[in-house]
C-alpha cells in the first residue's frame, strides 16, 4: 500500500517527522530551510506536540537537545550559516549521546553565500561539523519521495545509536513541488524505532556502562533515575573523568558503535550500472540531472550508469573501491568545488574526473553529458 502527497521537499520532512512520531522542534527561519520549521508550527500541535522558535540558531538546537533528553523524539532545521552557529551544541549531542535529528537545506556558502540558490556546499561539513573524534551520520534524498522515506528514517538512526543525524536537502529538493508516493502509514509506523530504557534498579543505572559496540542507555529526565550529562569526558554514570582508559574507551566507543553497524546505515542506488562501460557519480537534487544523462546519453548508445549514495556518511566506501576496480571512465558531479570527490578517490585509490559547479546554478543533464563525452 501508499499514499499519494502533494507537497514540497521541506514540507514532506515535516510530514515524516510527524509520522515517525516527533514531539518537538526547536529552531529559528533561515532560507531556504524556512518551510520545514513553518509546516512543523502548524503540525505539531495538532499532534500534542512542542514547537518553539527561538531568537537564534544556537537556541534552537538547544531547546531541541532538552526535549530529546526528556524523552522526546526532536528535531531541528536550518541551513549552512545555522550549522555553523549550532556546532557546539552538536558537539554535545555526540558526546552525550542525545539523539536529535539536524536538518540542512542547503545553499551557496560559505558565510551568508547564496541564501535563494542551490549548493551541496555543507557535504563536508556534515562529516565534521564541529570538532573532535566521533563518526557522523548524514543522509542524502535525492526525490520528494525520499525527503519524506529519508527523514522518517533519521528518527530511526538518531533513537538507535544515540547520535545527532543530519538530513542534507538542498534548495532545488527543499522547494521543489509535486506528488510523492510514499509508503503507507501504518506500514511506516510498524517500522519505528525508540531508543532503548532501562528498567533495572535505579541505583545500579548506568547509561554509559554500555558494550564498546553499543549506545549510551539514556533514561528520560524525570523519572527518577540518576545520571549527569556532560561535554567532558565521562565514565559509567555521566560524571566527568581524566582517566586516559575511560577517555580512550569512550571515543572508541562512539566510533565503533556507528562503524560495527554500518552496514545497517550505509544505502545507495545503482542505475543501469550492469552493462555500463563508464560509471557516474551523484547524489541529492544532481542525481536527477545525473539520471535523465544517463538515459540520454544510452539513447546514443553510449553505455553509462549511475552510482548514487543515499548515506553519504559513513561513505558508501567498500562498494566504491569495487566500483573502482571495475571502471576506468568515472565522473564525480557536484554542487561544490569537489567535496565528496575525495572520499570517492579515497575508497577507489585513484584519481576521477570531477563536474562541479558553486555558482547556485543547478547542474544541467546536457553539462553533465558534454563532461562524459570529454572522457
Amino acid at each position: 500500500m501508499s499514499r499519494e502527497l502533494i507537497s514540497s521537499g521541506n514540507e514532506l520532512v515535516a510530514h515524516a517527522a510527524i509520522d515517525a512520531g516527533c514531539k518537538f522542534f526547536g529552531g529559528y527561519p533561515i532560507t531556504p530551510s524556512s518551510e520545514v520549521a513553518h509546516e512543523m508550527s502548524v503540525l505539531l500541535p495538532r499532534e500534542n506536540g512542542s514547537f518553539i522558535q527561538m531568537e537564534d540558531e544556537i537556541a534552537g538546537i538547544s531547546v531541541a537537545l532538552g526535549a530529546s533528553m526528556s524523552g522526546v523524539k526532536s528535531m531541528t532545521a536550518t541551513s549552512g550559516p545555522g550549522i555553523s552557529l549550532k556546532a557546539e551544541q552538536i558537539g554535545l549531542s555526540f558526546m552525550a549521546e542525545v539523539p536529535l535529528v539536524i536538518v540542512n537545506v542547503m545553499r551557496g556558502g560559505p558565510s551568508t553565500g547564496l541564501p535563494t540558490r542551490v549548493a551541496q556546499g555543507d557535504v563536508a561539513q556534515a562529516a565534521h561539523p564541529t570538532h573532535g573524534d566521533y563518526q557522523s551520520i548524514a543522509l542524502c534524498p535525492g526525490s520528494l519521495e525520499e525527503a519524506y522515506t529519508e527523514t522518517f528514517r533519521a528518527f530511526n538512526l538518531a533513537e538507535k545509536f544515540m547520535t545527532p543525524v543530519f538530513l542534507l536537502l538542498d534548495e532545488t529538493l527543499g522547494h521543489m513541488h509535486g506528488k510523492a508516493i510514499v509508503p503507507d502509514l501504518n506500514e511506516m509506523q510498524e517500522k519505528i524505532i525508540n531508543r532503548r530504557v532501562y528498567s533495572g534498579d535505579k541505583n545500579s543505572y548506568k547509561p554509559y556502562d554500555v558494550p564498546q559496540d553499543e549506545p549510551a542507555i539514556l533514561n528520560p529526565f524525570f523519572k527518577g533515575y540518576r545520571y549527569h550529562i556532560t561535554g567532558l569526558h565521562h565514565g559509567p554514570t555521566g560524571f566527568p573523568t581524566e582517566d586516559a582508559v575511560l577517555s580512550q574507551q569512550l571515543i572508541d566507543r562512539l566510533f565503533n558503535k556507528i562503524l560495527s553497524k554500518k552496514q545497517e546505515i550505509v544505502t545507495y542506488e545503482e542505475y543501469k550500472l550492469e552493462d555500463a562501460e563508464i560509471l557516474l557519480i551523484a547524489y541529492g537534487s544532481t542525481s536527477r540531472s545525473a539520471k535523465e544523462a544517463v538515459d540520454r546519453l544510452r539513447n546514443e548508445g553510449k553505455k553509462v550508469g549511475l552510482f548514487r549514495p543515499i548515506t553519504l556518511w559513513p561513505s558508501p566506501s567498500e562498494e566504491l573501491a569495487k566500483l573502482g576496480k571495475k571502471f576506468n571512465k568515472i565522473l564525480v558531479a557536484e554542487l561544490n568545488k569537489g567535496q565528496y570527490v575525495k572520499e570517492v578517490e579515497l575508497a577507489m585509490k585513484k584519481e576521477v574526473a570531477l563536474l562541479a559547479k558553486a555558482n547556485g546554478r543547478p547542474l544541467s543533464p546536457m553539462e553533465i553529458m558534454s563532461k562524459i563525452k570529454e572522457l
